[in-house]
C-alpha cells in the first residue's frame, strides 16, 4: 500500500468513526478561543476549561484584558502550567491585538504569529477552528499518531509533520483532520500504552504491525 492509499484508508475510517470532531476547549468568540489555546500549552483542555469561566467573567473582551495587571491575570490562571509566562503573553497578546489589529483576531497564520504567546500550533488552531482555513496544527498527539500510523516518515519536528500531512490530506478536510488525530491520540492512541484493541486502524497501522 502506498502513502496515498494509506491516507485514503485513514480518512475513510475517521469520516465514518468520527464524523463530528471539534475542539474540546470551551469558547464563544475568537478572542476566547485565542486565550484558551494560549493557556492550553503543556496543559490539559480540562484544566483550561476550569480556568476560563472566571477569566472571561473578569476579562470578557480583549479591551478589558489589555487594561489588566500581570498579577491580576496570574491569580486567575495560576493553576495552569507556566502561569507567569502565560500571564505575560496574554497581556502582550491583548495589547498587540488592539494596537495592530483593532482588537480583531486575524484570520491569517502569518499575522497571528505576530501576537505574543502565539506559536505556529496556536496560529493554525485559530485559523482552522475559527476561520475554517486549511491550517493543520500539530501538537504532541498529532505528531505521535501520524508517525505511529505511518502517515509521516522521519518527521523530526512538528513543522515537518505538518508539511507531510497537508501534502496528502485534501484541503477541505484539513481543519477536521487536525481534530481526528488529536482526539484519536488523546483517547485511543495514547502515549504510554495505545489502546490498539479499541482502534479501527490496526489493519493499516505501522506501529500495530511492528508490535503485534
Amino acid at each position: 500500500m502506498d502513502r496515498t492509499e494509506l491516507f485514503q484508508r485513514v480518512i475513510d475510517y475517521f469520516q465514518k468513526a468520527m464524523p463530528v470532531a471539534e475542539t474540546e476547549l470551551h469558547y464563544r468568540s475568537p478572542y476566547e478561543l485565542l486565550v484558551a489555546v494560549i493557556l492550553s500549552a503543556q496543559c490539559t483542555d480540562k484544566r483550561v476549561n476550569m480556568i476560563t469561566p472566571n477569566f472571561f467573567k473578569r476579562f470578557p473582551t480583549v479591551e478589558f484584558l489589555a487594561k489588566a495587571s500581570q498579577e491580576e491575570v496570574f491569580e486567575l490562571i495560576r493553576s495552569c502550567s507556566y502561569p507567569n509566562n502565560k500571564a505575560k503573553n496574554l497581556l502582550g497578546m491583548a495589547n498587540t491585538l488592539l494596537a495592530e489589529f483593532d482588537g480583531v483576531v486575524p484570520d491569517e497564520v502569518d499575522k497571528l504569529l505576530e501576537l505574543p504567546g502565539v506559536g505556529r500550533k496556536t496560529a493554525n488552531v485559530i485559523a482552522s477552528v475559527v476561520y475554517n482555513k486549511p491550517a493543520l496544527a500539530v501538537d504532541t498527539h498529532v505528531h505521535r499518531v501520524a508517525a505511529r500510523i505511518g502517515l509521516t516518515v522521519n518527521a523530526k519536528t512538528p513543522f515537518e509533520t505538518e508539511k507531510q500531512l497537508v501534502s496528502y490530506i485534501p484541503e477541505k478536510l484539513i481543519p477536521i483532520a487536525h481534530h481526528w488525530l488529536i482526539l484519536h491520540g488523546r483517547y485511543v492512541c495514547i502515549a504510554r500504552k495505545p489502546k490498539c484493541e479499541q482502534c479501527g486502524l490496526t489493519g493499516v497501522c505501522e506501529y500495530f504491525k511492528a508490535h503485534s
